[in-house]
């Protein structure tokens, strides 16, 4: 039974990727967000794990130590800040560069969808950044892809999906300045 109510919940979850992404033009990223939760890698490990309340990944990394599945995850999928770490050749330590606008936008589709598919009702739109603010991912990520992603979470959590969607699609993804970015 694990392994059809994991592969609902990651369907239910790319459905609902899928659509923002369309929402704001995106639709190549769309189509193809986290199929590779679909290889055997990924999926095993995922039903494996299955909880339907959270990630896989979370219960696998208690048991294992890591979770092997995020691991592939993360290094195939660019709407993830890890994604954009590397080694920086002058200092020897790895180290987060800005992640492009296009990517920045299908991670905020990605956390929404991921609170909305494990939160069910209890989903708000506060919720991602409320996540977001409780995390220590914060500490790892690039500061300019800190600060674009808590403003666009805080403006979500503000002022709704449909004026967040239209700023996505009118502002952030034309390459527009950030609020302090422009200059007068």
């Amino acid at each position: 039974m694990k392994p059809w109510q994991h592969f609902k919940t990651i369907t239910h979850h790319r459905i609902l990727v899928c659509r923002g992404c369309f929402r704001v033009g995106l639709y190549w990223q769309g189509l193809t967000h986290d199929l590779s939760k679909y290889s055997p890698t990924e999926f095993l490990e995922g039903a494996k794990y299955y909880q339907g309340n959270r990630s896989p990944n979370a219960a696998e990394r208690e048991d294992k130590g890591y979770s092997e599945a995020w691991m592939h995850h993360k290094g195939r999928n660019r709407h993830h800040y890890e994604y954009w770490t590397d080694m920086n050749r002058q200092t020897r330590n790895y180290e987060s560069i800005p992640m492009p606008r296009k990517y920045l936008v299908e991670m905020v589709m990605d956390r929404r969808a991921a609170c909305m598919t494990y939160q069910g009702s209890r989903y708000r739109d506060d919720s991602a950044l409320r996540y977001f603010e409780s995390s220590r991912e914060r500490e790892l990520m690039h500061e300019k892809t800190r600060r674009e992603l808590h403003y666009i979470l805080q403006m979500l959590a503000q002022k709704g999906e449909k004026e967040t969607f239209s700023y996505l699609k009118n502002s952030v993804l034309k390459g527009k300045p950030f609020p302090w970015e422009e200059s007068f």
